[in-house]
């Protein structure tokens, strides 16, 4: 039987306890206390007094899961106030360069698919210049993913040990480099060859992105972290489908348009990989831009199984623990049924587009981003409120999906088939987004987080290469049988995905309605010191 996990020794917290507040603000006077109290809708939570010292009772340390002194005494020492601002300053520092290394990420994944409409019907066609037909041209999605599958879940094992900053720059100048190679390539081997190194190098990006937010942030404040990270990328594929349009037509310097569209992304990306060297923030304990006082409270207001920094670089129990958790299983299955479904239309998108006999479709590949983005904000707000179960918007996601899917299959009007496609596009591309915070916040540690994100993410991934070959050249041009068969495994990730909510909704309940009385209690200058126990199900 799991147990919950025992307070981090090595946080080593440096907290001024007889100064209950920091020399740098102005001392609150609080009363001396911690109580049961009433904070949500008859929920009873642990309360303290923000700023104020907290007298160890007995009493709540057998009911708060992993009570410390030193964790829960540093999680009552900055004012709701401080907080807010200590949140808006790591925002400041993290946000903004993660989701520009992510939209580089997807740019840089995508451009295959837009450089194959480049140019069409001349010898600079990608497809003709290379020698490749139809179905060759398949493969190379497939190329892309499968180093993908075997390389991920290595890569963010090692993201603690070697550090963010030095771990995604080595990502994003490695792949930067193979991404110029591509201006090299002269047949269809070559292509394959580019692309498998490409997704070798590039693996653990995106997984090494979620763990650390899960250093920063606590479950609750996920979802709206990852949108902000997300937007621009679900924004680049409104860049890819603009810059590929741009370069439609280019020949210079005996290469081709879509050789140089990739080589300008990859002098772009080992530029951002350096910068990222520099910049990134790795932990919160070793943040310089943050006070002794700050540190002590980012990391204690975290809950007892996130990840963090002091803990030990790989833990083979934790990594055990996880391999037998259902819920990994669970959401992997999730994830690859609906990858296998979808992948299929968000690669050959553009493809779809332009056989249903659209002009222009690098720049028809833009409304279904545009749609994503708006996707994206919106249900990103409703999940941020707490309010809403978060499994049950990926699932009104894909019910939508399938829904559409229906009108690909049975409608030959194009201008149908060109809403619907905009419309799954956009639901397909926001249901990862949605999907991550309602995974994270059922992780535990730093080698169970590092290990489950890249699990669901890498291996989930298996659909992706098997979901670009439903749309052979065969099927073309109305891809009838290709959405036929992709409503099918679209309707195994909706039965995986109330099975997978009936696994887990104890904890969604129990976060979602935490975070609604730390709201409430922030009000009132308060702390709560009480965590979500992911670990009650297995102990009912």
């Amino acid at each position: 039987m799991a147990s919950p996990r025992t307070p981090p020794s090595g946080l080593e917290l440096e907290v001024d306890f007889d100064h209950q507040v920091s020399n740098e603000r102005s001392a609150v006077a609080l009363p001396q206390y911690s109580s049961k109290e009433e904070a949500y809708r008859g929920q009873h939570f642990n309360l303290v007094a923000r700023g104020g010292a907290l007298s160890s009772s007995d009493d709540i340390r057998g009911e708060i899961i992993g009570y410390d002194d030193s964790l829960m005494r540093a999680r009552a020492i900055l004012s709701s106030e401080d907080e807010k601002k200590l949140l808006r300053r790591i925002d400041w520092h993290l946000i903004p360069l993660l989701a520009i290394m992510y939209m580089v990420k997807t740019i840089d994944a995508s451009n295959v698919s837009n450089a194959r409409i480049m140019d069409q019907g001349t010898p600079r066609n990608i497809m003709i210049e290379l020698r490749i037909t139809p179905d060759q041209y398949n493969f190379v999605t497939a190329a892309y993913y499968i180093p993908y599958i075997l390389a991920e879940t290595p890569s963010n094992l090692l993201v603690k040990y070697l550090k963010p900053s030095v771990w995604q720059a080595r990502i994003m100048v490695s792949w930067g480099i193979v991404l110029c190679c591509h201006a090299a390539v002269t047949n269809s081997g070559g292509l394959y060859t580019v692309r498998a190194f490409l997704d070798l190098f590039e693996a653990g990006l995106w997984p090494g992105i979620l763990l650390q937010l899960c250093y920063w942030y606590r479950p609750d404040e996920m979802a709206s972290r990852i949108v902000l990270v997300t937007l621009l990328g679900n924004f680049s594929a409104v860049i890819s489908g603009v810059l590929s349009f741009a370069f439609d037509g280019v020949y210079a310097r005996g290469l081709s348009g879509w050789k140089w569209l990739i080589l300008t992304e990859g002098i772009f990306t080992i530029i951002l990989g350096i910068i990222v060297y520099l910049v990134l923030p790795d932990f919160p304990n070793t943040a310089r831009w943050m006070s002794q006082a700050e540190k002590d409270f980012i990391q204690a207001r975290l809950p007892i199984n996130a990840p963090r920094a002091a803990e030990k670089d790989f833990d083979w129990k934790e990594f055990w623990q996880t391999l037998k958790d259902p819920k990994l299983w669970l959401f992997l299955l999730c994830w690859a049924f609906y990858t296998i479904g979808t992948t299929g239309l968000q690669f050959y998108q553009p493809t779809v587009i332009a056989n249903l006999g659209f002009t222009q479709a690098q720049l028809l590949n833009i409304p279904p981003a545009i749609f994503a983005c708006v996707l994206t904000i919106a249900f990103g707000w409703v999940a941020n409120t707490g309010h809403i179960p978060l499994p049950a918007i990926p699932l009104t996601f894909m019910i939508i999906i399938e829904a559409c899917y229906v009108v690909l299959y049975t409608f030959p009007n194009t201008g149908g088939v060109y809403a619907a496609t905009v419309i799954a596009g956009g639901f397909s591309i926001a249901w990862y987004t949605m999907m991550w915070p309602w995974r994270v916040q059922t992780t535990d540690g730093a080698t169970g987080s590092a290990f489950a994100i890249a699990f669901a993410n890498s291996y989930g991934q298996i659909g992706g290469a098997v979901g670009s070959q439903l749309f052979n050249s065969r099927f073309a041009p109305r891809y009838t049988t290709s959405f036929g068969i992709a409503m099918g495994f679209i309707g195994a990730a909706i039965i995986m995905n109330i099975v997978t909510w009936s696994a887990t909704w104890r904890v969604d309940v129990a976060t979602r309605r935490l975070k609604r009385a730390r709201v409430a209690a922030s009000k009132r200058n308060e702390a709560i010191l009480d965590d979500v126990d992911i670990y009650a199900e297995k102990r009912r």
